[in-house]
């Protein structure tokens, strides 16, 4: 896992509730493009998942 995956993640677990790409990037200080294709990178790995629509969130809790 890369040290911004891993930035990402940890917003996401500190936040506890699904977050929009937009949110993550604001909070992490990594810019929104590259947010994005992170995401699309964790949810393909089964990291992350998208329990409503644009909305992103640590897989398993």
């Amino acid at each position: 896992m890369s040290d911004r995956e891993a930035i990402i993640l940890a917003e996401m677990k500190k936040t506890g509730a699904p977050m929009r790409p937009g949110d993550i990037a604001e909070k992490t200080g990594v810019g929104k493009t590259e947010v994005s294709k992170i995401i699309n990178k964790m949810k393909k790995e089964g990291k992350i998942t998208s329990p409503k629509r644009c909305f992103y969130a640590p897989a398993g809790g």
